[in-house]
């Protein structure tokens, strides 16, 4: 594992329709409504991109914070074009609560590209802040982890087991249509372009975290027995760590990564972005909700000057994307929609 020093501050605190990532090397972390974010991200072999993609981004009333972590086949200029491409697509969606016509989006993206050999294994994730739930989207990716600060213990980020959608990272059958056909869901994007996708909630309360990261850490081989660590090596890991320092969390989980392996390197890249719930709510948000017409009109000029065609950044037409704006009560009626 490459020894890099790793950040232990929040950081940038992020803006009205800021979208915040990419695909090269990050050690940095942003402030949200609601949320804390540590971003460690290295590629492979000391490129200057690697095959990782993290985006973050924030809507205009700042009650939409939205996550994608995604791990992209190849390496080179080709992922930086698709990493410009997730970019314009965050910021396409960025004032919807609903993130299933993004999944979507990223799936034809990534049908399309199937045939240059692109596909991608992703997380998105969505923090509502009205109601402090996360909706998590798993294509085809190691399942996050989530930290339960009141029992304080570590596990793998799943569906509950009364959902009726199951949730693993791997594709899913059920029955779709006439009797005798299926559809397989989950899959990595690109892989099918009817390939459903599941999306489930859980509700963050203050303390709590989750780590999403790519499979390098789950594939490290560990030195005493040869064996991969996998998810549960991990989360033995993540065990032994304070978690009530979170702003430690990365940098010591890597620490103890290479003491386990034995090893300064690894042979994929690397990237683990760190969520924390801080407890803090958006404040008068009346005057947010008054405020969101004007930044997004500010945000389509600046695209206008710069000579692109495309309007995006749009609110999703819901009663509580633009009514809950202005009236909190409307924000904290909406529920996910599972599919």
């Amino acid at each position: 594992m490459t020894k890099q020093s790793v950040s232990t501050e929040p950081g940038h605190t992020m803006q009205c329709m800021e979208v915040w990532g990419g695909n090269a090397a990050s050690d940095n972390g942003v402030v949200m409504p609601g949320l804390d974010a540590w971003v460690y991200s290295l590629p492979h072999a000391g490129d200057a991109g690697g095959g990782d993609v993290h985006y973050v981004s924030s809507c205009a009333t700042g009650r939409i914070t939205r996550v994608l972590v995604a791990d992209v086949s190849g390496h080179g200029q080709g992922v930086a074009e698709i990493a410009v491409t997730l970019r314009n697509l965050m910021r396409r969606y960025i004032n919807f609560v609903d993130q299933t016509r993004l999944v979507r989006s990223l799936n034809k993206e990534f049908t399309e590209l199937s045939q240059l050999g692109r596909f991608a294994t992703a997380v998105v994730a969505t923090y509502w802040t009205p109601t402090n739930s996360l909706v998590v989207c798993n294509a085809g990716h190691p399942r996050p982890m989530l930290y339960r600060a009141e029992s304080k213990k570590w596990e793998s980020l799943r569906a509950a087991r009364n959902d009726r959608h199951a949730d693993h990272a791997g594709g899913r059958t059920e029955p779709s249509g006439p009797p005798g056909e299926s559809v397989v869901s989950n899959l990595p994007l690109g892989i099918d372009d009817m390939s459903g996708y599941d999306h489930f909630a859980i509700e963050l309360h203050p303390g709590d975290l989750v780590l999403v990261y790519t499979d390098s850490i789950i594939e490290c081989s560990n030195a005493a027995s040869g064996r991969m660590l996998g998810e549960s090596g991990v989360l033995g890991l993540l065990s032994t760590l304070d978690a009530s320092k979170p702003e430690t969390l990365i940098p010591n989980l890597i620490d103890r990564l290479r003491s386990v392996t034995a090893s300064d390197g690894l042979d994929d890249d690397l990237t683990l972005l760190l969520l924390r719930h801080n407890g803090t709510q958006i404040r008068a948000a009346a005057l947010q909700g008054l405020m969101a017409p004007l930044r997004i009109a500010r945000s389509i000029l600046e695209r206008l000057v710069r000579g692109e065609r495309r309007i995006d950044g749009l609110p999703e037409v819901s009663v509580p994307a633009i009514g809950g704006a202005v009236i909190p009560a409307l924000g904290r009626r909406w529920k996910p929609r599972r599919k």
